[in-house]
């Protein structure tokens, strides 16, 4: 029995969605290159074939997101999981009580890497620090056109946190929203708008630290990207903090957090002023001993 021109047009045509279907998702594959093991979250819409998954050290896992797919990943860390994965995390937990977040975000402070895929348009992308930090992070496009530039966040932020953004167990940095919880670091009320709503000192130093990164909520000319038709590469810890990554011996940490929060003061108008004769000393002393730490020479 011969098979109707209808019958194979028709199968030709379901062959041809589904390839083009394919074309247009988008891969991402993370790579854990920390000292430790990283519990990456996921949060988007629709939901992905997982939601949380352990990456041990020096791991990998690739992921398929179809086009028009919106979501979030980060990492989280210090986690603890039994046999039936269930537990909780020291950073970046989603407090399902389990591995999988299951439709639940990143409890701040965290690195968060945010991706808009296009369906026959441009992807948006950009890492951000608006919920504060927990881990560097990377995105890296792969395949991709256009304006398909990396980014992300390689300092280890938690070296020189401000003792007033620390957390309580010292491994992760709040942004100053989180912390203080006022209008004018959050961006809401009356501030709710980017003439209204100016980067704070703290914004500043975030954005000093990562340049590519959002460091508060209207931080969008430098921080957004966009590529059409790539597929991603997210690395947590990459190559520039691998070595020093949560390693800072604590006496340098409080040294180096508390001169930050010195400067701070004085730049706000809590201290003296600038006027003080060692101010300008005190700074370079500052920003050189920040040097040295973070390229590992302490």
């Amino acid at each position: 029995m011969g098979i109707s021109k209808a019958v194979i047009f028709l199968f030709l045509l379901v062959i041809f969605f589904s390839i083009a279907d394919v074309s247009s998702s988008a891969t991402f594959t993370f790579l854990n290159k920390c000292g430790f093991t990283v519990w990456p979250g996921i949060l988007g819409n629709p939901q992905l074939d997982t939601t949380g998954f352990h990456l041990q050290k020096g791991g990998y896992r690739s992921i398929q997101a179809p086009a028009g797919w919106s979501g979030r990943f980060w990492g989280r860390t210090g986690c603890n999981f039994d046999s039936s994965d269930k537990g909780s995390c020291t950073t970046g937990d989603c407090e399902s009580g389990q591995v999988e977040c299951n439709g639940s975000g990143a409890n701040p402070p965290a690195t968060l890497a945010e991706f808009t895929l296009g369906s026959g348009s441009p992807d948006f992308y950009d890492v951000s620090l608006v919920d504060g930090f927990n881990l560097p992070m990377m995105v890296e496009p792969a395949s991709g056109s256009g304006n398909c530039g990396s980014t992300g966040c390689a300092t280890d932020i938690n070296k020189w946190c401000p003792i007033e953004l620390q957390t309580e167990n010292g491994q992760a940095c709040k942004s100053a929203c989180d912390a203080f919880g006022t209008p004018e670091y959050c961006c809401s009320g009356t501030y709710g708008s980017p003439s209204a709503c100016q980067p704070s000192v703290y914004a500043h130093m975030f954005k000093a630290s990562c340049p590519k990164s959002y460091s508060y909520a209207f931080d969008d000319a430098s921080s957004t990207f966009t590529c059409t038709n790539a597929d991603y590469t997210i690395t947590f810890c990459p190559a520039a903090s691998t070595k020093t990554w949560n390693s800072t011996k604590p006496n340098v940490r409080k040294k180096i957090s508390s001169d930050w929060s010195w400067l701070v003061n004085h730049t706000v108008g809590e201290s003296s002023s600038f006027a003080h004769p060692c101010f300008f000393l005190h700074t370079m002393i500052i920003l050189v001993t920040a040097f040295i730490t973070a390229f590992g020479m302490y």
